[in-house]
């Protein structure tokens, strides 16, 4: 199977599959915990609590998305990447490896259960799997295949999935307009990592990892005070958005 093969997709049927996905995620979520009567301030604060808000629509959602990589037969240009980037760029997920090392809020994870810690981990690998599937997989092909610039691959498809976070305004009221942004830099990272290590494995992993310790210190206690090390992750972003700046005519490997 050649990069090319496989049915065809329309932007727009791109962004129609990332409503789709998007309406498991939210309406998943909040119809089990409404059902299941929890509160969204308990929502990761225990191994059954997390199960029911995040194992259930994010599971759904992840099925949706491979399932869609199937019936559209990319299994092979979703999962590998043939445009090389230059070797320096493996600083990108090593830096973020770093953050998420400092970013783990291990005092109060040893204060909850091994199930718990296991269950928020499956959970979080789920949103990276799922979310990297989405736009790093399925977003970059259908840009690349619609003839962009690599440069406008890495652009659209990193304001897409920072956009898709606006969603985020549901419970989290306005400062999703922040963290949007934010997420909008951080597919830009994951864009790189795919592209320096050949596939959507590592910036998958990773992505999941990221959002465990971002979660670790902020969501996993009732009214939990904010872990000083989740200041390694803002840290990382900027070292990482300035050597991008200072590297940026270094990205693309020389032509012969």
């Amino acid at each position: 199977m050649t990069a090319e093969s496989g049915r065809s997709l329309p932007v727009w049927g791109f962004l129609i599959i990332v409503i789709v996905y998007l309406a498991i995620i939210q309406g998943g979520g909040l119809l089990a915990a409404e059902l299941a009567g929890i509160d969204s301030d308990e929502a990761f604060t225990t191994a059954s609590n997390v199960m029911v808000t995040m194992w259930i629509p994010l599971g759904a959602a992840l099925v949706f998305t491979y399932a869609v990589v199937g019936v559209l037969r990319w299994w092979r240009p979703v999962l590998t990447d043939d445009r090389p980037v230059r070797r320096w760029l493996w600083a990108v997920p090593i830096v973020l490896l770093a953050a998420v090392a400092l970013a783990v809020d291990y005092a109060d994870l040893a204060d909850k259960s091994v199930g718990f810690v296991l269950a928020l981990l499956v959970a979080t690998q789920m949103v990276g799997w799922g979310e990297e599937g989405m736009f790093r997989g399925l977003g970059v092909t259908t840009l690349r295949r619609r003839g962009l610039r690599e440069g406008q691959v890495a652009l659209w498809s990193s304001l897409i999935f920072g956009a898709v976070h606006l969603s985020n305004v549901i419970g989290r009221g306005l400062s999703a307009i922040g963290q949007a942004l934010v997420v909008a830099f951080a597919g830009y990272f994951f864009y790189l990592i795919r592209r320096v290590s050949g596939g959507n494995v590592l910036n998958s992993v990773l992505h999941g990892l990221f959002d465990f310790a971002l979660l670790s210190g902020t969501a996993i206690l009732v009214d939990q005070e904010a872990y000083p090390g989740s200041l390694a992750a803002i840290a990382a972003y900027v070292v990482l958005a300035v050597l991008l700046l200072v590297r940026r005519r270094r990205i693309e490997p020389v032509r012969a």
